[in-house]
């Protein structure tokens, strides 16, 4: 078994579009979808919902307000997730509930080798 890394993202304004019991009703998709995942030992780690404000560096260090966006997407958070490949991780990402308001997943596997860092016997 493989590790992947699925990031979320949605527009911007998802959450300032939702009326409360939408909101409420989605969340509860959310943790349904964590339950599951976590009961069939597929979801390894789940990351709290991100804020859509912070900050950037780049290279020369110059901090500017974030986030990044990609047109009007921005990284909603992360699960890590165990699969046999990178299209078995992707169907995994089917079930995630930032699809149900025009969002997507992105499915990246984990380097074996993580470059910096040295394990010791």
């Amino acid at each position: 078994m493989a590790k992947f890394l699925l990031v979320y993202r949605s527009d911007k304004d998802t959450f300032d579009t939702m009326v409360p019991e939408e909101l409420r009703l989605f969340h509860q998709k959310w943790q349904t979808w964590i339950a599951e995942g976590q009961r069939k030992g597929w979801m390894l780690d789940v990351s709290t919902a991100l804020k859509t404000d912070g900050r950037v560096v780049n290279a020369m260090r110059i901090v500017s307000s974030g986030p990044v966006l990609e047109g009007r997407n921005v990284v909603r958070g992360y699960v890590n997730v165990e699969a046999d490949t990178l299209d078995s991780a992707a169907e995994l990402a089917k079930g995630c509930p930032v699809l149900l308001h025009a969002g997507m997943v992105e499915v990246r596997p984990f380097w074996e080798g993580v470059p910096g860092i040295i394990r010791m016997p």
